[in-house]
């Protein structure tokens, strides 16, 4: 007994010298592609894939979110009249987009975990350009509802996949500052959306495909005698969806052009017509890096248990849940901000639509200043807790006050908190997962939450709660309190785990020397 016992002891020790000789000589072989280049060499490699992977999927994200937030800017340029959307029409088209797009986000991370970015991003983009150009053609309201349903199909594996292959560029503390440039491009669009849509919406006229495709008219509350009828040509809230879906078709043939496959891809030979980027030896130094910063570059073979069973791990809800609660604000605001500056505080159509670009701008800039922040001294959960703050503070201002001057300050202080909250969750969430699968799991709830969080959000901010729209602020203000409380919760959960592992206890995400980062 004695005897098989010592045996067994002598079986882990050289089981644990032959793992630690692998570990030293995978260590060192990493060592050695790292070293193969200077590092002006390394830096150089680094701003080109800046360039290529998150440039392009910065302006393909740019086209996703302004694609998904027009419906509003469509509303009050003459849809809601001419589709008749009373009652909740309109706030049921905005939700059903949601539906496909939550329940085929997990499934969608692993087609593009199988099939590669290269082909699956720009493929999807250029279906849901040709869906946005179809919204254009729409004569009653009931035909939204399909197509809005559809457009959630196509762009359910876009946000969580690109949220998914930047993390498996780059590690864990350079993460933040390329999130947030891809995540900025995105906000940029948003404010200056309503410009482009203006431009667009002057397109009111040209073509004739006869009255049903034509702009209503008719008696409005300063001017209730006026004549009814159908102006000649194509309405302008419908060229708002056929440009901006033939600028995303656009931008989708550039992304297949542009787009990189995974690291340990990037160097392979493909007949696809993309633009060669990395040679083998620079593939080689990027996979080094990754391994180097968490050895999780590669994947192993896909197992659905596997898979599922990482959802058991409690800190994915948490993150899932913060990233949901923020979504709801972000998309209370996009969706609804034409709306309130339009009906709740008084500002005509033109106003209205130029009013939306200044604190989208504004975010843009907080954005990376907490990015830039964030890598620089490795901190995460503190900035989600002040942005959150920044919500708390502005939402009462929005909802509140009295002076239009004040309220715009809401406006600003509150798309702030939202917008800015977004890299930083999915780079607090990314530096605290190990594991390909287990990360594009943890992408796809963390999206899906922020999908259910857009279905909240298109719905708390109602026409019949003008102009003050009190349950809606009432809401994202109770979203801002949770976020401070759960993240509280995460950072103290992360703070004991690594106290426990630095005292020789629990190892974190299966490899030893890994710590939280809070």
């Amino acid at each position: 007994m004695k005897s098989r016992s010592n045996e067994d002891l002598k079986k882990v020790v050289q089981f644990s010298q032959i793992e630690r000789t692998t570990s030293s000589e995978t260590e060192t072989t990493n060592d050695a592609r790292i070293d193969a280049f200077t590092p002006e060499q390394q830096k150089a490699i680094i701003r080109r894939i800046d360039r290529r992977l998150v440039l392009t999927l910065g302006f393909m994200y740019c086209v996703s979110l302004m694609d998904r937030t027009n419906l509003g800017i469509a509303a009050v340029a003459g849809m809601s009249v001419d589709l008749k959307l009373i009652g909740n029409r309109y706030s049921l088209i905005s939700l059903v987009f949601f539906i496909s797009y939550i329940l085929l986000q997990p499934p969608a991370t692993v087609v593009l975990r199988k099939a590669g970015p290269r082909i699956f991003l720009p493929t999807i983009t250029l279906l849901w350009g040709i869906t946005m150009i179809c919204f254009g053609f729409v004569t009653v309201w009931t035909t939204m509802l399909p197509l809005r349903v559809v457009l959630g199909i196509f762009e359910a594996g876009f946000f969580p996949g690109c949220a998914y292959l930047l993390s498996c560029w780059y590690p864990r503390f350079e993460l933040q500052k390329r999130k947030a440039v891809f995540y900025l491009i995105g906000s940029l669009s948003s404010a200056f959306s309503g410009i482009m849509a203006y431009g667009f919406f002057k397109m009111n006229g040209l073509g004739d495909l006869g009255p049903a495709y034509g702009q209503h008219y008719g008696p409005t509350k300063a001017h209730p005698h006026a004549a009814s009828g159908i102006m000649p040509g194509i309405a302008g809230w419908r060229w708002i969806f056929i440009m901006q879906g033939l600028i995303t078709v656009c931008v989708g043939v550039i992304g297949a052009l542009m787009i990189a496959d995974f690291p340990e891809k990037a160097a392979q030979k493909t007949r696809s017509f993309a633009i060669p980027f990395l040679n083998e030896r620079e593939a080689a130094f990027v996979v080094a890096r990754i391994e180097h910063d968490r050895e999780d570059a590669i994947a192993e073979p896909f197992n659905l248990a596997k898979y599922l069973r990482c959802a058991c791990d409690t800190k994915i809800w948490g993150f899932a849940w913060i990233f949901g609660l923020t979504a709801t604000n972000t998309y209370a605001i996009a969706y609804f901000l034409p709306i309130i500056l339009k009906d709740g505080m008084g500002f005509d159509l033109e106003m209205a639509e130029c009013l939306i670009a200044p604190p989208y701008v504004f975010a843009a800039l907080w954005m990376f200043g907490c990015a830039w922040l964030g890598d620089r001294y490795r901190i995460r959960g503190a900035f989600v807790i002040l942005n959150a703050i920044l919500g708390i503070i502005g939402l009462p201002l929005l909802g509140f006050a009295r002076s239009n001057a004040v309220r715009y300050l809401g406006v600003f202080l509150a798309t702030t908190a939202c917008n800015a909250n977004i890299p930083c969750i999915l780079t607090y969430q990314a530096n605290n997962i190990r594991g390909q699968w287990k990360r594009a799991l943890a992408s796809a709830t963390l999206v899906g939450a922020g999908g259910v969080g857009g279905i909240v959000g298109t719905t708390v901010f109602r026409s019949q709660d003008a102009p003050a729209y009190r349950p809606g602020i009432y809401a994202t203000l109770i979203a801002s309190v949770l976020i401070v409380i759960i993240t509280l919760g995460l950072s103290l959960k992360f703070h004991r785990a690594n106290k426990r592992a630095e005292a020789g206890g629990k190892v974190i995400e299966g490899l030893a020397g890994f710590r939280y980062t809070l």
